[in-house]
């Protein structure tokens, strides 16, 4: 006799093909519903980018029917999980994951971009934070140069004032970076101290709201900025970006061994700008010899340049865009591999700071 319990239990063994575990031990069986010989299945996803969810579907069904089920749905909704480790510093943010490269040039701030716009795209709540402070390039990319971020005073219980800066909103995406704060051809020449402070401001004092991912732009090559994110907040991951030829996998490498070094878990790495110019293949060869997740490629097509020059970059997502599927493949990598790396490493309590 097909009951709620035994559907229950049939479908908590079915394994997830994404992330690799059972359906059970991702707690992702929300409700299950039985009516004579029909079944209605709920599952959540750990984020809304999960990719080619038919195969899960598939797998429900089979292992339903088996039981002798004669119709069974399977429901899905999504819910964000993350390690929530920046509530020590006032982050209500779920996961934070940084995007870097060995060296510049290799497109990391475009790739940074469209994950932030993709992942808001797929429906999550985004914010995307410029860490590149001697050479932001973010606001231009939005197509937010002109914003300027202000300062709002917010009273406390006990009667202090603390001061938040308010990020440049791009269509429902919070914003910040230095790019806001200088003109265009002013130089930022600071020493280390300033960066961290700066840094910090950027994260413990934007009044950011609630996050399920802040993407952080990191800046070329293997400086302290890493360090000072480490030291601040327990990051989901990093993503590498590099081009295919060799040249630019030699600096990838040292940017992968920066990020073991400052204990920053690797979600793994982009091959951006593939094509006839500087190959393909490169970056996927080079993470499966490092042993990590090869995340996308995404070709080299004169529109990621156009839609970037023009401050356009939302439009990469539009149906009729040629790179569409690439950056959305992209994106869905990143966010299961956010969700693998939560598995194997459970969140920890916070205290939350204002």
């Amino acid at each position: 006799m097909l009951t709620e319990q035994s559907v229950r239990d049939v479908v908590s063994q079915v394994r997830d093909p994404e992330i690799g575990r059972s359906l059970g031990e991702l707690t992702m069986v929300r409700e299950v519903q039985v009516s004579g010989t029909s079944a209605k299945i709920g599952l959540e996803l750990p984020t809304p980018a999960y990719p080619d969810r038919e195969r899960i579907t598939t797998a429900v069904k089979q292992a339903v029917t088996a039981l002798g089920a004669s119709g069974v749905d399977v429901d899905y909704t999504w819910a964000v999980r993350g390690k929530g480790t920046g509530g020590a510093i006032g982050l209500n943010v779920k996961n934070v994951i940084a995007v870097g490269s060995g060296k510049g040039g290799v497109g990391k701030s475009t790739v940074a971009a469209s994950l932030a716009l993709g992942l808001k795209h797929f429906g999550a709540k985004v914010g995307l934070m410029d860490a590149d402070v001697y050479g932001p390039s973010i606001p231009h990319l939005v197509g937010a140069s002109s914003g300027k971020p202000v300062i709002k005073q917010i009273q406390l219980p006990d009667g202090r004032v603390m001061e938040r800066i308010v990020p440049i909103d791009v269509d429902g995406m919070p914003t910040i970076s230095m790019g806001y704060m200088v003109q265009a051809d002013q130089a930022v020449i600071w020493r280390g101290p300033m960066l961290h402070k700066a840094l910090s401001q950027f994260l413990q004092q934007t009044d950011w709201g609630t996050l399920d991912y802040l993407v952080i732009d990191m800046p070329p090559g293997t400086g302290d900025v890493a360090l000072t994110l480490s030291q601040m907040v327990g990051l989901a991951g990093a993503v590498v970006v590099c081009t295919p030829q060799q040249v630019a996998l030699l600096d990838a490498v040292k940017a992968v061994s920066m990020f073991k070094t400052v204990k920053i878990p690797i979600l793994g790495m982009v091959e951006n700008m593939t094509g006839e110019i500087f190959g393909r293949g490169g970056a996927k060869a080079k993470a499966a010899e490092l042993g990590m997740a090869f995340l996308g490629e995404v070709p080299a097509n004169a529109i990621v340049r156009e839609k970037g020059d023009a401050g356009q970059m939302a439009d990469l997502f539009n149906e009729n865009t040629p790179t569409r599927d690439a950056l959305l493949h992209m994106c869905q990598r990143v966010a299961i591999e956010v969700a693998r790396s939560l598995m194997e490493t459970p969140s920890l309590p916070t205290l939350e700071i204002l």
